[in-house]
């Protein structure tokens, strides 16, 4: 059996919730068309992050890692296309970091490209009625640098490994108390996941 390494961030910014780490611990231990799903809830800390990500990688040997995040105040899946080598914290991470106009890896490429079929996932989220978009910027906070130092890891150690990045909307209870802000409820955010996982051992070529 293969195995999908999905991982979702811990709330940060005054929230209570983050339906990124709601979303994938709902998804630990189940099977997607012969693929065991590993689910890890990673600190939204600049650095710490991305190295729980790459322990998972070496402890799991995933064929397969999606990382998701939540994008308060999108209205639909953003599936991310492009990583850039840039932090830039609008907002103090979760142990106060904030680092301004600095290379995630020094001397590494300006961006790297999803390896995911982006476009087919999006093309078979639409067609199952959930709303989803391809994004051509996952920001410059703890979630892009999820992405790119991910991506650096698996193209400089050469692994046969897919990589891609999932924005997600607030969960309905988030946006009790935040009129006219969009949300998306937990279970649609869980088959969403599942048919990005789908899509992505299927076979389908990065696009």
């Amino acid at each position: 059996m293969g195995r999908v390494l999905l991982t979702g961030f811990e709330p940060f910014g005054g929230e209570a919730v983050n339906p990124a780490a709601r979303a994938v611990s709902k998804l630990a231990g189940k099977s997607i068309d012969g693929y065991e799903i590993i689910a890890r809830v990673i600190p939204t800390v600049f650095g710490k992050s991305a190295q729980a990500v790459q322990d998972a990688i070496r402890e799991f040997e995933p064929e397969v890692v999606i990382s998701v995040g939540q994008a308060g105040g999108t209205h639909s899946i953003r599936v991310e296309r492009l990583a850039l080598n840039l932090d830039d914290g609008s907002i103090p991470d979760n142990e106060g970091n904030q680092p301004r106009d600095s290379a995630i890896v020094p001397d590494g490429p300006v961006a790297y490209w999803s390896t995911l079929p982006v476009r087919a996932i999006v093309e078979t989220l639409t067609g199952n009625m959930i709303p989803a978009y391809i994004s051509y910027s996952a920001g410059t906070y703890v979630c892009n640098h999820v992405f790119y130092a991910t991506s650096h890891f698996v193209a400089a150690n050469k692994l046969p490994i897919k990589v891609g990045f999932i924005h997600v909307p607030y969960l309905p209870e988030q946006v009790v108390r935040k009129p006219h802000v969009p949300s998306m409820s937990e279970e649609m955010i869980v088959q969403a996941l599942e048919i990005a996982v789908a899509v992505s051992v299927s076979g389908g070529q990065a696009n």
